[in-house]
């Protein structure tokens, strides 16, 4: 049930949330459509590479969200279907590629194996070649792994907990032993949430920047992000805006079709595999408990330990090259990184920026998800599908199209079009946040309060409004969290003055001054660390509590 809409201030507060989503999303989409269509650049494309260009983004978004729902599946059968030892610190160690920049995982990985990183080093002492050089396309694809399989995971990890017990009970009591039962049982009903996990990873691969420019350019593999990079920096083409408008286009057709295939196979998930509440019983792995628990924590240290600690030995050291040394460690490259005025200018932007993007996406969201959720009308699908359509968007069309926006608007070359950018694509995070404590909370609160005389929005404003305010306020704490990592957005509206904390340090990788760039990179990845063990500590006291 829900609260009729009349023509009254509810109505006024639609209109105004259907003007600040059409400014905020549908203006951007459109200007890229429109641009695109504009002019035909399909031959300067094609000089340009775009044929390699869009087979290498291919291959790297498929085959990595490929392999990293293969590790999700594997990751929630090992430790949501197991007894293995140590799985809730585990699952969070797994996790923690979530909570590091991509770009600065790219930095940490070329400083272990990289041509002159640390693992090739000591490889090639012991065997005479090194290990494997990461820069090139096989590089590219195990970083987007890395850094994508986090967000299958928690997909596959909730489809898990929702298969009824009782149809695993049903295949032990006909013969079947638990592991024929979770390979004829558990894996079919699971493949609807690795087909939606990979369709998501593999199109927030695809225009992924930092990965491809720190790893792939090196080696000359070129990708569609990078190439909308070179376009827009470098001037070589005379309508820079049409031509990656084009680019665009395609990118937004796999966006729009990722949206439907999600909401499709979700439907058929959900209508699947609901069922009884019981809990699947953990398979018991005996007698090799251990040697999984071992080889579980060996990839977990190899994944999180490892690249800190070559973070770290390049802040550390002075220069690239010098031996590893008590003597030669130093304190300087984090010292004239951090107080560098470009990093503290990034350091001002970003945190403004990702506290601006905050409140307005928690007000905005909050207000998105009263009105979708407590109130009957025919256009709450509509208004909630555009506010839900950016998350699926590829960070380089929104990139691309407050690029075009801001040269008619007069945001050119300020912050301000940064933070249109975060607001359009975080706002989703707010609105999902808000989502299930509204959709749960019962509508006679809301009917007591028309009783009394309230108004129908000081109705919404005292009960769904009030008691979804510290959803809100987790979905803006996440807001902020990613915006102030952002980099791929803020790569391509950057302007002198308003860089951010990401776009400092991949200007000073690829101005060669390596060690600085590892120097605040390790310092992102320690500030992410941290917020892991705030979230173990607070899940122990949740569970002693």
């Amino acid at each position: 049930m829900s609260v009729r809409t009349t023509f009254s201030g509810v109505t006024g507060l639609r209109v105004a949330l259907w003007l600040v989503v059409a400014a905020v999303v549908l203006f951007p989409i459109g200007a890229v459509v429109s641009i695109g269509l504009g002019g035909n650049h399909i031959r300067e494309l094609l000089d340009a590479g775009i044929v390699d260009a869009a087979i290498n983004s291919a291959v790297s978004s498929s085959v990595s969200a490929a392999l990293a729902v293969l590790l999700a599946v594997v990751m929630a059968l090992a430790l949501d279907r197991t007894d293995l030892p140590g799985r809730s610190v585990l699952r969070l160690i797994l996790l923690s590629p979530l909570l590091i920049p991509p770009f600065v995982g790219a930095i940490a990985w070329t400083g272990l194996l990289g041509p002159s990183g640390s693992v090739n080093k000591w490889w090639e002492s012991m065997f005479s070649s090194p290990l494997w050089n990461i820069y090139g396309g096989d590089g590219v694809i195990f970083l987007l792994t890395i850094h994508s399989y986090p967000v299958a995971y928690l997909i596959v990890s909730s489809a898990v907990k929702r298969i009824p017990a009782e149809l695993e009970q049903a295949a032990r009591i006909s013969g079947a032993t638990p592991w024929a039962a979770m390979r004829g049982v558990t894996l079919p009903l699971l493949r609807p949430a690795a087909v939606a996990s990979f369709t998501l990873v593999a199109v927030s691969n695809l225009a992924d920047f930092g990965i491809p420019a720190l790893v792939g350019l090196p080696d000359r593999y070129v990708t569609l992000s990078t190439m909308v990079y070179r376009f827009i920096q470098s001037g070589t083409v005379a309508k820079p805006l049409e031509v990656v408008s084009t680019i665009g286009i395609a990118l937004l057709f796999l966006a729009v079709l990722a949206v439907a295939v999600d909401r499709l196979l979700a439907a058929r998930s959900a209508h699947g595999i609901d069922g009884p509440t019981t809990s699947l019983q953990r398979l018991p792995l005996g007698r090799s408990r251990v040697v999984a628990a071992v080889g579980a924590w060996m990839i977990a240290a190899a994944i999180t330990v490892l690249p800190i600690l070559a973070l770290a030995t390049q802040a550390l050291l002075p220069a690239p090259g010098i031996p590893l040394t008590w003597d030669n460690l130093t304190l300087d490259n984090i010292t004239s990184a951090v107080t560098a005025p470009g990093t503290l200018v990034g350091i001002q932007n970003s945190v403004m920026l990702a506290a601006s993007a905050a409140v307005i996406c928690g007000v905005v969201g909050l207000a998105l998800g009263v009105l979708t959720t407590r109130t009957s009308s025919r256009d709450n699908v509509g208004l909630d599908l555009v506010a839900m359509l950016p998350q699926a968007i590829p960070g380089l069309v929104i990139a691309v199209g407050w690029l075009i926006v801001g040269r008619y608007t007069g945001l050119f070359d300020t912050r301000w079009v940064i933070l249109c950018a975060y607001v359009m694509a975080f706002l989703a995070i707010v609105v999902q946040a808000v989502r299930a404590p509204l959709t749960s909370t019962p509508i006679a609160l809301e009917e007591a309060a028309r009783s009394s005389g309230a108004t129908p929005v000081r109705a919404l404003y005292d009960v769904p409004w009030k008691m979804a305010i510290p959803a809100a306020v987790t979905g803006s704490v996440l807001v902020a969290l990613t915006a102030v990592r952002e980099l791929t957005m803020s790569v391509l509206l950057v302007a002198p003055g308003t860089q951010t904390l990401g776009v400092s340090i991949f200007n000073l990788q690829q101005a060669g001054d390596y060690n600085a760039a590892a120097a605040l990179s390790l310092l992102v990845a320690l500030v992410g660390l941290a917020g892991l063990g705030l979230v173990a500590g607070a899940t122990d006291r949740k569970k002693r509590a």
